[in-house]
């Protein structure tokens, strides 16, 4: 099977994607599955719309309805070069935000409100101003998992991908780096630029620890184990591997280890278990309760109604874009 690229965009055959999903959803599951995907396939074509799904989508909108799949550097590039009336975030509120940042004349659709972020939660625009007062001069690099408003207050943006390079772009001995705690340590410890963190966390990375790492490669012999940098540091410390999950993704498909452990949500190992049948996914399984609010059903109705709909007030969504579209300007090394 072909691996998942930044930029690719599944095929919209119905047999090829039952192929995939029989391999990760029982199929006494298919046909409560299979109306919704059909009635989805035939009101995108109507409104001339797409479906953009994270990696940590459940199988059946990963790969039953998506357009366009990847990690939230990916979902970001893509969103500016998408040709569509209406585009459908299956993730949660920051990551529709961008991609209304970057469609500011499209209809852009979160089919649950309620889809947030940990992370995005854990910081305001305000406390931006303050950090800014505290450490005056000093550059502001956000991680995308922020609200348009939080972007809105920052010098430039990053994921986890790229945020090394982000860092270094940027040609100063000092930044501030928010809000992800963890992530700004590994940063720190991948260059040689002072990182000063915030310190949010994501609810799913930072349940796992090192002991539980440890237990795993006890009772799973010839374990590869990869970890997302929201991880706590005790667990990176114990993985082989580290990075994003498109580097995830990248990784097993380089290297087809026999079983992996991949330290992040735990939707990931299902999706890729489907495009790599020969590897052995080890899951931990936690799940992001924000995800699990997206479904065929509130996508369906979502496509019906064309709400709920994401919309940033204009002066406010001119500043957030400049720091989006600075990150997008940084090439990868």
């Amino acid at each position: 099977m072909p691996a998942l690229g930044r930029e690719t965009a599944l095929p919209a055959a119905l047999p090829d994607r039952r192929e995939r999903l029989a391999r990760v959803i029982p199929p006494m599951e298919w046909p409560v599955h299979e109306p919704l995907i059909q009635a989805i396939e035939a009101l995108k074509r109507e409104r001339n719309a797409v479906v953009l799904a994270h990696n940590y989508q459940r199988p059946e909108i990963f790969h039953g309805v998506a357009d366009i799949v990847g990690d939230s550097l990916a979902l970001a590039r893509r969103a500016a070069e998408v040709d569509a009336a209406v585009i459908v975030m299956a993730g949660v509120r920051f990551m529709a935000e961008t991609v209304k940042l970057l469609n500011p004349e499209r209809t852009v659709l979160l089919p649950d409100r309620e889809a947030g972020c940990s992370l995005a939660s854990s910081i305001t625009a305000e406390d931006v101003r303050a950090l800014r007062a505290r450490h005056p001069g000093v550059p502001v690099v956000a991680y995308v998992n922020t609200s348009a408003a939080v972007k809105a207050e920052v010098d430039i943006c990053c994921t986890s991908g790229n945020a090394v390079e982000v860092v270094e772009s940027l040609g100063v001995p000092r930044v501030l780096m928010i809000p992800d705690e963890y992530l700004a340590r590994h940063v720190a410890s991948r260059t040689s630029v002072e990182v000063i963190a915030w310190t949010g966390h994501c609810e799913v990375h930072e349940r796992f620890t090192g002991a539980e790492i440890r237990a795993y490669r006890e009772g799973f012999d010839g374990l590869a184990v990869v970890a997302h940098p929201e991880c706590p540091p005790d667990v990176l410390a114990e993985a082989d591997v580290v990075g994003s999950t498109q580097r995830m993704q990248d990784f097993v498909a380089a290297n087809r280890p026999r079983r992996v452990l991949l330290v992040t949500e735990c939707s990931m190992s299902d999706n890729l278990a489907a495009l790599f049948p020969d590897v052995e996914f080890v899951r931990p399984c936690n799940l992001c309760p924000h995800m699990r609010l997206i479904s065929l059903a509130n996508i369906l109705e979502s496509l019906r109604r064309l709400e709920p709909r994401i919309d940033i007030e204009p002066a406010l969504a001119a500043r957030a874009r400049l720091s989006v579209e600075r990150m997008l300007a940084v090439r990868p090394r």
